[in-house]
């Protein structure tokens, strides 16, 4: 751990970048670059500091902290879009941080994995479990986007209020998640790797965490609101959309430091560690982050937030929970396997970069 806090410390030094960028430059793309880079290591500390805390609140509590801090960077760069009203770039970034996590996170974790171990087991009562909650996000995303399509001029507010009310199921489904994985069958999630959940031995004072997960999200903050407001000039500087910058761009900014940490674990071969990183962030997107938006849209913002994604978006959700569905459902997993994983992130993000 001590190379991986070396570097995200190193990559601090873009925060005053970006300051000093928004004050001289701020139609700049290099502004949202900037910004971007620097909420990777933000999000790394925030991830840290929460870890921490959750070690000492202990496994309930720890669990609520983790589901709540567990996507925060995601969580915070979209509420600041939200309020500017940019709604597409918003269900861009949650569509890129689920087909993020299941496709390039967990092939990532597969193929560097299976550089240092011929195959590699996990629990496949565990992971079929994590499949299934998937599967139930590519619904929700594919049910309100079918009425829109489907329904002859179908009314705003109808679509909201299905939103909403599929919002609703999402989040009662994510605590029962909770309820399953940190209480009823606890067992199934809490293997070797648990005993090592942190990595360098040793845990902070519970003041030395608040502080730093305080001023870690402040920051972060900060910088998603220079980071939102420059999307637009970025977009049109560096010849992408503004969906290929939610879906790819945005979406591995949030996700970077969670990501590294998946395919760290992997290479050690601990690969329930890995999967439950890489496939559970992609449930609490799906599951918590994306009601949580949909609920917030109702007080911020111009006009309520609604699950209506382009046929694109659904598409890929969808293809990527089926393969990895696939994937993972004989409890093992090799290089190939990750490989395969990577192709199609690929294959979809060049499908999102020509759209």
């Amino acid at each position: 751990m001590v190379g991986k806090d070396y570097i995200l410390s190193s990559l601090l030094v873009f925060v005053p970048i970006s300051l000093f960028l928004k004050s001289t430059s701020p139609e700049s793309a290099l502004l949202f670059v900037t910004s971007c880079i620097a909420i990777i290591p933000l999000a790394g500390w925030m991830g840290r500091a929460t870890e921490q805390i959750a070690h000492r609140a202990g496994e309930g509590i720890g669990g609520i902290l983790n589901a709540t801090f567990g996507n925060a960077a995601e969580l915070i760069i979209a509420l600041i879009a939200l309020q500017n009203g940019l709604h597409e770039v918003v269900k861009a970034s949650l569509t890129g941080s689920i087909i993020g996590n299941i496709l390039l996170v967990l092939g990532a974790s597969f193929f560097a994995g299976g550089l240092f171990h011929r195959e590699q087991k996990f629990n496949q009562t565990a992971a079929s479990a994590l499949s299934t909650m998937l599967l139930l996000s590519s619904i929700a995303l594919i049910v309100p986007t079918s009425f829109h399509y489907l329904v002859p001029n179908p009314e705003s507010r109808s679509e909201q209020n299905l939103s909403l009310e599929i919002s609703l199921v999402l989040m009662a489904t994510y605590l029962a998640g909770l309820l399953f994985s940190l209480k009823t069958h606890k067992n199934l999630f809490v293997g070797e790797d648990k005993a090592e959940e942190l990595e360098d031995g040793h845990l902070w004072s519970m003041k030395k965490s608040l502080i730093i997960l305080l001023i870690a999200t402040g920051l972060i903050a900060w910088m998603s609101e220079l980071l939102v407001h420059s999307v637009e000039h970025a977009a049109h500087a560096l010849g992408m959309s503004q969906i290929f910058i939610g879906v790819i761009v945005v979406a591995i900014v949030g996700n970077a430091a969670e990501h590294s940490t998946a395919i760290l674990v992997a290479m050690k071969n601990r690969m329930d560690l890995s999967i439950g990183i890489a496939v559970g962030s992609s449930i609490q997107i799906a599951l918590f982050v994306a009601p949580v938006l949909i609920f917030a849209s109702h007080f911020i913002g111009p006009k309520p937030l609604d699950l209506v994604f382009t046929p694109a978006e659904v598409l890929a959700v969808f293809l990527s929970t089926l393969i990895a569905t696939q994937i993972s459902s004989d409890g093992k997993s090799n290089w190939f396997e990750g490989f395969q994983l990577l192709s199609v992130y690929v294959i979809l993000g060049m499908l999102f970069f020509f759209l």
